[in-house]
C-alpha cells in the first residue's frame, strides 16, 4: 500500500473516533462541573422537649439549593440513628428516648448536590417517654369471652402493648398495637375463670417499660347462640327463596362448601322475585324466639361456583355474594338499634387474584366484633347494603352469633 493511502486511511479512522472522544471529554467536564460548595450552617432558635424526644426549631441559611436538614444522635438503645426534615420545614423532631436524660444532636444542612454544612451541636433533655403514660392509663373490663382494653395515646405514635395472660400457671402473650389517640380493643378467646394479666408497653424504636401487673380478671361466659328456635319474619324480609336457595338456610348451621353442590346451603335473592330490582338495603329479619345478648358474630359467603373453572374453585368475593351490611336488634320489631356497619372487603388485586389467606378466611367465616356488648334483644335484622357488583342476585350462606343465650 502506498504511503499516502495509509495516511488517508488513518485520517478516515480518526474522523470516526473523534466524535466519541469529544463526548467522553464533555462527559468528564460535566461530571466535574457540579457544585461542591457546602451550604451554610443553620441557626438553632429553640428546643422543645417531648415525651421520649424533642423538637428543634431553627432558621435555615440563605442558600437557594437546600434539600433537607439531617439530625444525627444516639437513641436509648445505644444505636446511632438520624432523622431528616425537608427544606420547607423550620423544625425537626427526634424520638426514641426513654428517660429525662440529655442527648446531643448533630444538625447539618444538605443541599441538592449532597454537600453538607458544618455540624451544629445542640443538647436536649427529653421528657420521660410516652410509653410510661400509656402504661399508667391502661384499663381492663371483663367482657364476653375475654376482656376489653382501653388506653389513651396522646402523642398518637405507634405502640405495642404486650399482655401476659396467666391461668393456673400457664402463660400466653397477646400483643395489641395502635397509634390512635383513644383505643378500645378486645382480647378474645379467654375462659370464664380467674385470669392474672400483666402488661408492658413498647415504642417503635424498641424501648419498653417493665412488666406491670394489672390484676385478676374473670371473663364472662360466652357461648354460640343456638339457632333451633329462630324463624323468619317474612313480611319484613326480602325474598331469598330463588332456585335452590332459601332464606332460612342463612341459619341452618350448614356452611356452603366449594367442593360440592350437595349442601346448597345459602339464600339467593333474585331481583325478579323482588319487584324487578335489588333495592338496597336487602333486609333479612329473624325472630330468635328468646332473649339474648351478643358481642361478636361470623358470616359466611356462598362457596359453590357452578360456572367456575373447576368444581373446587370457591365463589368467594365474586359479584353475587353479599359484601357490606348493617346489623340491627330490637325487642318489638318497631324500634331498631344499630349494632354496627360491616364490610367483608374486596381482597382482589388488579388481576382479579385473591390471596390464599383470604380464601381461607372466607371458608372459616368472616369474624366481626361489636364495639360494645349488645343490649338484650329478641329480633335480629341483617340488612345487606351491597354485593360485589351484581344487579341481579345476592347470595349468602350462614350467620352465627356469640354471647349469652336464653336470658
Amino acid at each position: 500500500m502506498k504511503t499516502h493511502s495509509k495516511i488517508q486511511l488513518i485520517f478516515k479512522n480518526l474522523r470516526s473516533v473523534l466524535p466519541i472522544i469529544g463526548l467522553i471529554l464533555v462527559g468528564c467536564e460535566e461530571s466535574n462541573s457540579g457544585d461542591t460548595t457546602p451550604p451554610g450552617e443553620l441557626t438553632v432558635v429553640s428546643t422543645t422537649p417531648t415525651n421520649g424526644g424533642g423538637i428543634i426549631t431553627y432558621d435555615l441559611p440563605q442558600d437557594d439549593d437546600i434539600l433537607f436538614v439531617r439530625a444525627d444522635y444516639t437513641n436509648a438503645q445505644g444505636e446511632d440513628v438520624f432523622r431528616v426534615s425537608s427544606k420547607s420545614n423550620n423544625h425537626i423532631e427526634i424520638s426514641g428516648m426513654v428517660e429525662a436524660e440529655p442527648v446531643d444532636i448533630s444538625l447539618r444542612v444538605v443541599d441538592e448536590n449532597e454537600n453538607e454544612s458544618n455540624s451544629v451541636i445542640v443538647s436536649l433533655t427529653p421528657e420521660r417517654s410516652f410509653i410510661y403514660e400509656i402504661l399508667e392509663n391502661i384499663s381492663l373490663v371483663e367482657d364476653l369471652g375475654g376482656v376489653r382494653v382501653y388506653w389513651e395515646n396522646q402523642v398518637e405514635k405507634i405502640v405495642f402493648i404486650y399482655f401476659y395472660i396467666e391461668v393456673d400457671g400457664e402463660e400466653e402473650v397477646r400483643i395489641l398495637s395502635s397509634s390512635l389517640k383513644t383505643n378500645s380493643q378486645f382480647i378474645r378467646g379467654l375462659a370464664a375463670v380467674p385470669t392474672n394479666i400483666s402488661v408492658k408497653v413498647e415504642d417503635f424504636d424498641g424501648n419498653t417499660t417493665s412488666i406491670s401487673e394489672l390484676g385478676e380478671y374473670t371473663p364472662l361466659f360466652e357461648e354460640k347462640i343456638e339457632k333451633s328456635t329462630w324463624s323468619l319474619i317474612s313480611n319484613l324480609s326480602i325474598n331469598g327463596n330463588a332456585y335452590e336457595g332459601k332464606t332460612v338456610n342463612f341459619w341452618d348451621d350448614v356452611v356452603d362448601t366449594a367442593a360440592t353442590n350437595s349442601d346448597n346451603s345459602y339464600f339467593i335473592i333474585n331481583r325478579s322475585d323482588n319487584g324487578g330490582v335489588l333495592r338496597w338495603p336487602l333486609d333479612i329479619v329473624i325472630d330468635l324466639n328468646k332473649t339474648v345478648k351478643i358481642n361478636r358474630f361470623k358470616v359466611w359467603q356462598r362457596a359453590y361456583w357452578y360456572n367456575g373453572p373447576d368444581a373446587t374453585t370457591p365463589y368467594y368475593y365474586q359479584e353475587e355474594n353479599l359484601r357490606e351490611f348493617d346489623l340491627f336488634v330490637s325487642n318489638d320489631k318497631i324500634e331498631w338499634e344499630l349494632l354496627g356497619s360491616f364490610d367483608i372487603g374486596d381482597p382482589k388485586n388488579s388481576d382479579g387474584e385473591i390471596p390464599a389467606e383470604k380464601i381461607e378466611e372466607a371458608a372459616s367465616g368472616h369474624d366481626f366484633n361489636l364495639d360494645e356488648i349488645s343490649p338484650n334483644f329478641r329480633y335480629l335484622k341483617f340488612s345487606i347494603r351491597s354485593n360485589y357488583g351484581s344487579d341481579s342476585f345476592t347470595h349468602g350462606s350462614e350467620i352465627s352469633i356469640f354471647g349469652r343465650d336464653n336470658l
